[in-house]
């Protein structure tokens, strides 16, 4: 996974054919130049015969580092993004499942080229982007996000405006567990997600304590329990997430967000930014990365395109690359614009 890559640009034969040519020519012109000429035309038909494999067109064109971050929704941007690198430009994909943070990091190294969705992270961008400069942004992914507070439908209609902030206390008892005593639980996902929650507690004195249950999968099997067996459950979620077209949740109003009211992360009492989800590269990747670089530039889509890979990957148990495969097949008007001329 962390191969040194191959020189970006396009390696070729053609110098060996030439020097091929030439040899023979040598070789036709008499005998004075046999004793130069024979040894490397044996090293030549020696090469031929000896079975070593051929360079693939990937192998030709270079290789793309992508990292893979934990939500089903990344790695299906991420398989699409393979798919189409390796089927229509010819490139090999290496992908590698990291953490975010980690990602960000690996930029100076050169183990990540391309980081395919980045839900804000201002403070990294500030680092590496701005401070340390390398790494820049692609574009936005088309995709639009939303982080916020979820409970399952139901229990909206049963408890009369406990999806209003103001009235959690009121409700907290309902969400009690072992892991929070007398206080409410907030059910978050992997620790390195974007997350304000135990400020967002804190600042408007809610009686609710934050409890990382490790994972995107967690958090999707707890919704669906809550909804299958009438639990109460309040957790941290988000959008493009294909578990809203399978069950019902609704949003928690949280104050709403105003610009720089989330600058200071310990102060922060608002609501989550809507999100422009964009794609982050190595300064290196996108200065030398020629037609892959303006491949993963020119990417763009819709919440539903990526739920529908996702889904897929989920409740159809297909794999991120057959699911991918699936829905380039059937979206070339989507994804011809973005293959480079």
């Amino acid at each position: 996974m962390t191969a040194r890559p191959r020189p970006w640009g396009r390696a070729s034969r053609r110098p060996l054919m030439m020097r091929t040519k030439t040899l023979a020519a040598r070789h036709l012109a008499g005998p004075l130049t046999l004793p130069l000429t024979l040894p490397l035309v044996g090293l030549l038909l020696l090469t031929a015969c000896s079975g070593a494999e051929p360079e693939t067109a990937a192998q030709a064109k270079g290789t793309v580092n992508i990292d893979i971050h934990a939500w089903a929704g990344y790695e299906a941007q991420a398989a699409v993004m393979a798919h189409l690198l390796e089927r229509e430009l010819g490139y090999k994909v290496n992908k590698r499942p990291v953490k975010e943070d980690q990602s960000w990091k690996d930029f100076e190294s050169g183990k990540v080229d391309v980081i395919v969705e980045s839900w804000g992270h201002n403070d990294l961008k500030k680092t590496y982007i701005e401070q340390k400069k390398v790494a820049l942004s692609a574009g936005l992914t088309g995709n639009k996000g939303v982080i916020g507070w979820y409970i399952p439908e139901w229990m909206a209609k049963r408890y009369p405006g406990i999806t209003d902030y103001r009235n959690l206390n009121k409700y907290s008892s309902l969400f009690r567990t072992d892991k929070t005593g007398t206080a409410g639980q907030v059910l978050d996902g992997d620790p390195t997600f974007v997350t304000n929650d135990e400020a967002i507690i804190k600042n408007l004195g809610l009686n609710y304590r934050v409890v990382y249950s490790g994972s995107e999968a967690a958090l999707i099997k707890a919704a669906q329990e809550a909804t299958k067996n009438r639990t109460p459950l309040l957790m941290y979620f988000y959008e493009p997430q294909w578990l809203f077209t399978k069950i019902r949740l609704v949003k928690v109003s949280l104050p709403p967000y105003a610009v720089g009211c989330d600058d200071t992360a310990a102060k922060v009492a608002c609501d989550y930014p809507p999100y422009l989800l964009d794609k982050i590269v190595s300064k290196r990747f996108a200065e030398t990365g020629g037609k892959a670089y303006e491949f993963v530039r020119n990417f763009n889509w819709t919440n539903d395109d990526q739920n529908a890979v996702a889904s897929d990957m989920i409740n159809e148990k297909m794999s991120a690359e057959e699911a991918a495969e699936r829905w380039v097949d059937e979206n070339k008007i989507v994804w011809k614009d973005w293959i480079p001329r």
